[in-house]
């Protein structure tokens, strides 16, 4: 859920109430060290979608919101050219100390996944991963996203998404609204024109989750 920033333009990123909420919230779970998003292990969608039946063949990805870099790792260990954004920056050292232990190339940036013109990621891309951070953006930073996305996608790129569903959850940051609305098949059909929304697999979590797949159009 990591994906706004901190440092690249304090005056427009850090007046918003609601995006100041999210970042507080953000660093509070690395704090404590329990970011549920940022588990270690790379999730069996990514690995089908990377090793199974039809797999993909190496090419560009960008994951947004990479956390401490796991599935970044992941995609560069499978021969994948690999550059991640997060947001919080204790995440982005951990992520680029990962990487260079696992002895593998990733260009892990400290920035905004609605504001990706501020940071060296020009793209384009085949594959962009998302794990659960299209769904912690407010929702009026969301259609920036969808553009960043659009603008660095190579044709037939593909999205691979996970998020949570608009169910009411334990929000320990009460003002962060985006998070109880989380996100829908409807809503990513009406942000990403020039996608196909290719499939949506309802998650195996307590809550209400789905993993949302778009292809860009050819």
């Amino acid at each position: 859920m990591a994906q706004l920033d901190a440092s690249q333009n304090p005056a427009t990123t850090r007046r918003d109430p609601e995006e100041e909420a999210v970042h507080r919230a953000l660093e509070g779970y690395y704090r404590t060290g329990k970011p549920p998003w940022d588990t270690g292990v790379t999730p069996p969608e990514l690995v089908d979608l990377i090793e199974g039946h039809g797999a993909l063949p190496p090419g560009r990805a960008l994951e947004l919101g990479c956390g401490t870099g796991t599935n970044a790792i992941y995609l560069a260990r499978h021969g994948w050219e690999v550059a991640a954004v997060d947001l919080i920056d204790s995440a982005v050292d951990q992520a680029r100390e990962k990487a260079a232990a696992a002895g593998v190339a990733v260009r892990v940036r400290h920035g905004n996944a609605t504001r990706l013109d501020d940071l060296d990621v020009p793209g384009p891309f085949d594959l962009f991963f998302d794990l659960s951070c299209y769904c912690g953006i407010p929702l009026h930073r969301r259609d920036a996203y969808a553009a960043g996305l659009t603008h660095r996608a190579a044709p037939g790129a593909l999205l691979l998404m996970f998020g949570y569903g608009p169910e009411t959850l334990d929000n320990p940051v009460s003002e962060i609204t985006s998070w109880a609305a989380g996100v829908t098949a409807d809503e990513l059909r009406d942000r990403f024109p020039g996608w196909a929304l290719i499939d949506v697999t309802p998650g195996t979590n307590s809550v209400p989750t789905f993993w949302f797949t778009l292809r860009r159009d050819a």
